[in-house]
This record gives C-alpha cells, sequence and structure tokens, in this order.
C-alpha cells in the first residue's frame, strides 16, 4: 500500500483504528514537494496523556497503521492511499500504557547534541549536528571519561581552541555545567519543540 501527499483535496473523515491493525504497514513515501513533512516532530504522549517522546511524522503513521496509536491532534496535510486518507497527526497517543523507566537515557553523540540543543557550550552558537563534535571537559589525558558530566556539544573552532587543555587553562567557559539526560531534560526539551505548534501546549503544562 504505497501511500503519499496530495493537497488542494477535499477533507475525507477521520478513518478509524478499526480493522487497519490488521493490514501490512507499507513504506510511507512524501511527495517531491513536501518532503520534510514525513520528518515533522510529533508528541507522543502515553495512555495517561502524560508526555514521553517526540518522534517523526513517518513513525508516528507507522504507529497509527499498527494499532498502537492515536491521533490526539492533527495539522492540515492529509496521507492518502487508494483507499484511506489519514490526516498527519501533531500529537499521538498510545494506546496501551507503557512504563517508562527514570533512568537517563544511552550515552551517545545524538543524545549530547539533543541535551545540549545543538549548541556549542563554549561559544553558544547553534550548529547543525554536522559541524559539531564532543568536547571532553577534562581532557582525557587527564583522566577525563566518557561520560554525561564530562562530555559537550562543542563546535571545532571552539574544540581547536581548548585542545588537550581545561576550560580554564582554554581561557574559555562552559555555558553551562553537563548532566545526564533524564527524563526532566526531555521534558524541558519537548516544551521547546512545543512553542512551534501549540497543539502541544496542553499536554506540556504551559
Amino acid at each position: 500500500m504505497e501511500m503519499r501527499l496530495k493537497h488542494g483535496l477535499r477533507p475525507r473523515p477521520a478513518i478509524g483504528l478499526g480493522g487497519v491493525a490488521s493490514e501490512p504497514v507499507a513504506p510511507v513515501k512524501p511527495a517531491a514537494s513536501r518532503p520534510s513533512v514525513m520528518q515533522a516532530p510529533v508528541l507522543v504522549l502515553n495512555a495517561t496523556f502524560e508526555p514521553i517522546n517526540v518522534t517523526a511524522v513517518r513513525r508516528a503513521l507507522v504507529l497509527m497503521l499498527k494499532g498502537v496509536a492515536q491521533a490526539e491532534e492533527t495539522n492540515h496535510t492529509e496521507v492518502h492511499s487508494t483507499q484511506k486518507a489519514i490526516q498527519v497527526p501533531s500529537v499521538i497517543r498510545l494506546l496501551s500504557y507503557r512504563h517508562i523507566p527514570q533512568q537517563s537515557r544511552a550515552l551517545s553523540r545524538k543524545n549530547i547534541l539533543l541535551r545540549d540543543r545543538n549548541t556549542c557550550q563554549f561559544c553558544a552558537r547553534a550548529f547543525p549536528a554536522s559541524e559539531l563534535t564532543l568536547d571532553h571537559v577534562l581532557p582525557r589525558s587527564r583522566g577525563g571519561r566518557s561520560t554525561w558530566e564530562n562530555l559537550v556539544a562543542c563546535c571545532y573552532t571552539c574544540n581547536n581552541r581548548k585542545g588537550d587543555r581545561t576550560p580554564e587553562e582554554a581561557g574559555i567557559k562552559l555555558q553551562r555545567r553537563p548532566r545526564p539526560f533524564t527524563l526532566h531534560t526531555s521534558r524541558q526539551l519537548m516544551r521547546l519543540i512545543g512553542h512551534r505548534d501549540e497543539k502541544w501546549r496542553k499536554y506540556l503544562f504551559y
């Protein structure tokens, strides 16, 4: 079942999840004119309406087609197949409760950049992920470890300036003390993203 975006069509009634879950889930392909729609952020709620994650439209649609989640808020774009039309979700809710551990996320480059909001922690400038590296606040040559508390996002200019020194030795200052990426950190980021979509606000306790 190939799905694609169509524009300028009359709205169709919302499609219920009944009977959809048993159908095979096919790849969802965006139209060439709107390639970014399928990568737009979607807020994910637990069955209790508690915000737990942010995913992309593509993944959200897969969860809906599998009958795992349903849309709570939608935008004005529709995804069409030959038989169905589904409005692109802005907020989805899981139909079964998922236990979310309180522990930190896995330590990875992606999560460090997400925690630091793609912002160099020395010059405070935002960069694309490809223009950022990770810096050990206490250099590894001094015994610095690869931990949440010792790794920060850093642009290449500041990384070269700091070199194999501490920030104090290099005459630069950290914007904020690095901390583990907890569920609390995730919710702060959800609120930041939520400023772009007012449909999120009532779920994020503004």
